[in-house]
């Protein structure tokens, strides 16, 4: 995934800061609760298409 893009994308519900979790291939929303998958080094920027994270889930 490409840093610059990275440094650029933000959550599309809250526009917060989001974190890269390489080994699961997704973007990260910690306040919103809220996993956007990465396909093909592409991220889906979604709200639809993200998964929903478990409170334990977003503390790592």
């Amino acid at each position: 995934m490409d840093p610059k893009l990275l440094e650029i994308l933000v959550c599309p519900v809250c526009k917060g800061p989001l974190e890269h979790r390489r080994a699961e291939h997704e973007l990260v929303c910690k306040p919103c609760r809220l996993a956007y998958p990465i396909r093909d080094d592409i991220p889906v920027m979604l709200a639809d298409e993200a998964r929903e994270l478990a409170a334990e889930d977003v503390q790592r």
